[in-house]
């Protein structure tokens, strides 16, 4: 990665911090709790650019100039909503899940050709 790549990049995130800051609180502090879960459990693509996170601030700044409430916005379950945004997305526990797989078919591949 290039010097300016990671210029570029730290840019970037001041400014979508910045659109964050502007947001009502409730919508700050919900925004902070959806960040914090998506990058726990979230999908691979959401290191790859801002698209997700921004998506998020794009729905919080029209539900928010609309007068609602942020959990009108997301509804009680926040984590549901969250897993609905990445449902149809590779996540790091897929990946994790698909390596534990694949050494388990490796282990039990040495046993079954030990045992012919």
């Amino acid at each position: 990665m290039r010097i300016q790549d990671i210029i570029e990049g730290k840019k970037e995130w001041r400014g979508h911090m910045a659109r964050v800051k502007a947001l009502p609180r409730d919508y700050q502090i919900v925004y902070k709790e959806l960040q914090k879960y998506l990058f726990k459990v979230g999908p691979v693509e959401l290191t790859d650019g801002m698209g997700l996170l921004s998506g998020i601030i794009d729905l919080f700044e029209e539900g928010a100039a609309l007068g609602k409430g942020v959990l009108e916005v997301t509804g009680r379950d926040v984590a549901a909503f969250c897993d609905d945004l990445i449902k149809d997305s590779k996540t790091y526990a897929d990946i994790y899940q698909e390596s534990a797989d694949q050494e388990v078919c490796k282990a039990m591949k040495k046993v079954t050709d030990k045992t012919k």
